[in-house]
């Protein structure tokens, strides 16, 4: 199933709470101001894009703790290997694993274009995500995603959007403030029954290196800032008539690590000299894993890759190796995925390459906040370990939709 084919789309331009106008653009022929009454329930996912579980306590984030606490609260969560932006928020809309999403992680080594490219096309998505299938029951979704690249890669597949504006310079995302007077923009003008909401500010400020008090206090306000504003936005949702039948997901796509600047990992220089890898392999790396693609003859493959996995595991710093089968990355992810151990961070192909400290994509980063609250909601402590890719079919069994064909990867958590 393709994503609906929208070439023309109406523009809705609204007063904003932090001034100025919010843009939102709907699929032509969208209703708006709650035209498609054709249920009550109304799903709202919000993503904290790099929150850590510690980071939720009383002292530093009251309105999540109170959240979370009083409402449907996993907290053995994890995210999903490779724990990256890109295919963490697609298996949240589709439910399924990279190798059945086609998106296998944000860095891959594309055969086909024998180069290293970042993942993030509309086209990589070749599952139906949530915000399609809802649609298809005459029901309205609506994506308001704070980065470029997450905005690219979902495409028109919401019926209304929301463009990251303004975008800061090298991070390109839009601060959490205006992310959110978007978000409740939307939601007064076009009303959506599925809202899938990204706030990247604590992400951003957590590459940072902690090791500065400046620094650790631009994270603590970042942290401070989303907190407020997701606690007011429960609030306003409280005095609206949809509240007893709203289900209000937060949960993070991966929290973040530190790195020392003494320890880098270099497999790059891990393999030079050595006859079966070095110009045999492409390294695509991921901060907190590298992805290995072999690029030699067909025959030398078996033993390359034994070699490969036999250097990186004698390599300082090196967790663990999986194969890309393994972790169902799919057929671009390329042959071996290499883990870091926790306060370690990869850089290739050079030991400039990759200069910032916060990483994730390890499993020092797997554990994540994942909680349900709101009107619909029975408040619980599960032991359970819950994921992101649990979300696709947690909205499915609130709207009633059928599991797709072969199922879903995920479990609903309602």
């Amino acid at each position: 199933m393709s994503a609906p084919q929208l070439d023309r789309r109406t523009v809705l331009r609204a007063a904003a709470a932090t001034g100025g106008a919010v843009v939102l653009s709907g699929a032509a022929g969208a209703p708006w101001a709650s035209a498609a009454p054709v249920t009550s329930k109304r799903v709202y996912v919000l993503v904290i894009d790099g929150c850590r579980p510690d980071e939720i306590t009383p002292e530093s984030t009251p309105n999540l703790h109170a959240l979370r606490a009083a409402g449907r609260w996993f907290p053995q969560a994890r995210s999903m290997p490779i724990a990256e932006t890109i295919p963490n928020h697609v298996m949240m809309m589709t439910g399924v694993r990279p190798d059945r999403s086609g998106v296998p992680a944000n860095s891959i080594y594309d055969r086909a274009r024998q180069e290293v490219r970042t993942c993030g096309e509309p086209t990589d998505i070749v599952f139906p995500t949530m915000l399609e299938r809802l649609r298809e029951r005459g029901l309205t979704t609506g994506s308001v995603l704070s980065k470029d690249y997450l905005y690219s890669v979902f495409g028109t597949r919401a019926t209304y959007r929301w463009e990251p504006f303004p975008l800061l310079p090298v991070t390109n995302h839009a601060l959490d403030v205006f992310t959110m007077s978007a978000l409740r923009t939307m939601i007064s003008e076009a009303d959506p029954h599925l809202v899938f909401a990204n706030f990247g500010d604590i992400d951003r400020f957590g590459h940072s290196d902690l090791t500065g008090s400046n620094l650790q206090v631009l994270r603590r306000t970042a942290l401070t800032s989303t907190d407020a504003q997701i606690g007011s936005f429960v609030s306003w949702l409280r005095t609206r008539s949809t509240w007893s039948s709203t289900t209000v997901v937060v949960l993070a796509d991966h929290s973040m690590d530190w790195s020392d600047p003494d320890r880098l990992i270099s497999l790059t220089r891990a393999f030079k000299g050595n006859a079966l890898l070095e110009g045999q392999v492409a390294i695509a790396d991921n901060g907190g894993a590298d992805v290995i693609s072999f690029l030699g003859r067909s025959a030398d493959r078996s033993r390359a890759l034994a070699e490969a996995t036999r250097v990186a595991l004698a390599t300082p710093g090196v967790l663990s190796v999986r194969t890309t089968a393994q972790l169902r990355l799919g057929a671009k992810a390329g042959d071996l995925v290499v883990y870091c151990k926790s306060g370690y961070r990869f850089s290739d192909p050079d030991l400039y390459s990759n200069p910032i400290p916060g990483n994730h994509g390890h499993p020092a980063t797997e554990a994540i906040p994942f909680f349900l609250t709101g009107g619909a909601v029975r408040p619980a402590v599960l032991s359970e370990r819950a994921a992101t890719i649990d979300v696709a079919p947690t909205i499915a069994k609130i709207f009633g939709l059928s599991a797709p064909r072969d199922g879903f990867d995920g479990v609903a958590r309602v």
